[in-house]
């Protein structure tokens, strides 16, 4: 056994493989491939370690991503980008600004490799745009008996449609080719609104805006919304002192210190809450698409989230909020609420419904478990389908009925992985052994 400790950014899991390399090509990820099949050694790629499920972790031969993080070549014309897997997106985003390009939608976090943020079903919110995976057009993968297989719905296209938010459980993906558009400018306003408010005004909310969400302060009957749409400019972005004000000074270290003290004082949380909610004040700015889509969180937390059909948003959320009322958890993070559109993607969690996200997150080192169960709870109730990046305990006997797509999925893994080479404990659990 090897010294090396790898480790997830939120510290819920650590591996320690026998091994691990970071092959620079994709025929050096395919040899690695084949001699881990020699020696009997699973196989996992890591990304940037912003999941907080066990899903990257092996005892075998661990692959960093960081010799294969290069933008392979850009086609405007065809409104397509091919970027190798493990080139973080905030990379990305700058290499596509500066050819004039950007990607239709993004998550809030950026730091995440491509590969990583699409095999997990990284999201965003999106009114007409989903999720990074429903970009990818195209994708190329180092299969379990080492061979190397593009593909696309052209081109092996059920091996494509699983694969997308595949898990690395089809293989090992090492480079995606992105639907691109011309770049372009979004105009942010940011106001606080009533949770009950908010609510009742979901169907006005999302219609007229591209790309609308909010966070909902527990404790408080109290939200900020967030409304971002497509500008002609000029771009006006925050100063560079409101900028730092808002989005380092108070959401970084202020929040830190807040969840620090409501570690030491959970009773002192509501009180936090308010507070907090009522500091909001309204701002409108405009920018490039990613500066806005993105933001930097460097607070620890842990996260569960799921997905529910949007039309039961409401009652979802009033009966979360009923947990969080009854006084048996002190919850200092806001909870986040996103959509996305029906996609076709296979093991999507917008699969064939449009979707409402709901995201609970908890300050490292504070108790969570019985929190995220009590949620489980009423996502389930829901047919809510959880993040596969994110803390929650279902499996596959769930699964088989949340996806339609799901047994077809499990026939190609079969076919392209019979011997599970690519298996761990975690996929063991949500795909079966």
């Amino acid at each position: 056994m090897s010294s090396v400790v790898w480790s997830t950014w939120s510290g819920t899991h650590t591996a320690r493989p026998r091994r691990m390399a970071a092959p620079s090509s994709t025929e050096g990820v395919a040899s690695a491939v084949r001699r881990a099949a020699e020696e009997g050694l699973r196989v996992r790629m890591v990304g940037a370690g912003h999941s907080f499920t066990d899903a990257a972790v092996t005892d075998g031969l661990l692959l960093a991503p960081t010799g294969l993080a290069r933008l392979r070549g850009v086609d405007a014309a065809a409104g397509t980008a091919t970027v190798e897997a493990g080139m973080p997106l905030c990379d990305l985003n700058e290499a596509l600004q500066a050819r004039g390009l950007a990607l239709a939608n993004m998550g809030d976090i950026a730091v995440q490799t491509a590969a990583g943020a699409v095999q997990t079903g990284t999201h965003g919110t999106g009114r007409d745009s989903g999720g990074l995976a429903d970009q990818v057009c195209a994708m190329e993968l180092a299969l379990a008996d080492g061979s190397v297989v593009q593909c696309s719905p052209e081109h092996e296209s059920a091996l494509f449609e699983a694969a997308r938010v595949g898990l690395g459980a089809f293989g090992v993906v090492t480079a995606l080719t992105l639907r691109v558009r011309p770049a372009f400018l979004l105009r942010a306003r940011e106001e606080p609104m009533r949770l009950e408010e908010v609510l009742e005004g979901l169907p006005e909310l999302r219609a007229g805006n591209e790309h609308f969400e909010f966070f909902w302060f527990p404790h408080t009957g109290r939200t900020n919304t967030k409304r971002n749409n497509r500008a002609d400019g000029p771009a006006e972005p925050l100063s560079p002192l409101r900028a730092w004000l808002d989005d380092d000074f108070l959401s970084n270290t202020v929040f830190e210190a807040a969840n620090r003290l409501g570690r030491r004082m959970p009773t002192v949380i509501p009180g936090i809450n308010q507070v907090s909610a009522r500091a909001l004040s309204a701002r409108t700015y405009t920018d490039a698409s990613h500066r806005v889509f993105a933001s930097a969180r460097r607070v620890r937390f842990v996260e569960t989230e799921y997905a529910v059909p949007a039309g039961d948003l409401p009652e979802v959320l009033r009966e979360i909020r009923g947990i969080v009322d009854s006084g048996r958890h002190r919850i200092g993070f806001p909870i986040e609420v996103r959509f996305a559109p029906a996609d076709r993607v296979w093991l999507s969690t917008a699969y064939g419904r449009d979707t409402a996200y709901i995201a609970a997150h908890v300050y490292r080192g504070m108790p969570h478990a019985d929190y995220f169960r009590e949620l489980e709870a009423v996502f389930t109730a829901a047919q809510g389908r959880p993040h596969w990046g994110k803390l929650h305990t279902r499996g596959r006997e769930d699964f088989d009925t949340l996806y339609p797509r799901f047994a077809d999925a499990i026939k190609v893994r079969d076919r392209v992985d019979p011997h599970r080479r690519f298996a761990n404990a975690y996929l063991d659990t949500v795909l079966g052994h």
